[in-house]
């Protein structure tokens, strides 16, 4: 029962950092209530005593999910099938559903590095993925907090377009691992650390 009202306390703590979250990757505040109710389902169910950071952990969580949810619509918007619903009525992970959260996770990342520069995609990961206030990007990046906010709107009109780069398959990987890390653990030092060697190098 401690378990259980310990895990109901860290959720409700993080609850308006997830919905902002969730509701700059969708743009709806009443898709971004959706993913943040699937989130719950998998903290609930999730082993928290792995868990070092539970608010991290939850905001990747939800960051996964809001991808997911976009890679669903589009694939709605497609082929007319609706497979978000299957993933809500199973409360369990299930492989395959695991397999396409993955495969939307790994497409995302992808059109971040095709789309942006590694300042632009640091600095729009901790902000727009991560809710992380401007003084903590700029304590963890080379960068003052009025140029992470330059760069995020600069991030904004990037994605919007069509244009892209060359995307590096080793770089791709790396980040994709620590973001999936960072996921699995709650902790975000790896992934603070793949984005500002992406900028040294």
């Amino acid at each position: 029962m401690t378990a259980v009202d310990t895990g109901l306390a860290s959720f409700q703590e993080a609850r308006p950092r997830l919905l902002r979250i969730a509701g700059r990757v969708l743009g709806s505040a009443s898709d971004a209530d959706d993913v943040v109710q699937d989130a719950w389902i998998r903290w609930h169910g999730a082993d928290r005593t792995e868990v070092r950071d539970a608010t991290a952990f939850l905001a990747t969580t939800t960051t996964r999910l809001a991808i997911n949810e976009i890679q669903s619509a589009h694939s709605r918007h497609e082929t007319g099938m609706e497979p978000q619903l299957v993933d809500r009525a199973d409360a369990q992970a299930d492989p395959v559903l695991d397999a396409q959260r993955d495969a939307a996770v790994e497409h995302g990342v992808r059109e971040l590095m095709e789309k942006l520069s590694p300042t632009e995609r640091a600095v729009f990961v901790l902000r727009e993925a991560f809710d992380y206030p401007y003084r903590d990007i700029s304590a963890v990046l080379p960068l003052s907090e009025q140029n992470a906010r330059q760069l995020v709107s600069r991030a904004h009109r990037r994605l919007a377009s069509e244009h892209r780069r060359p995307v590096d398959a080793t770089e791709r990987r790396r980040l994709l691992g620590a973001f999936t890390a960072a996921a699995q653990t709650g902790d975000l030092s790896s992934l603070e650390h793949v984005l500002a060697a992406g900028i040294a190098a």
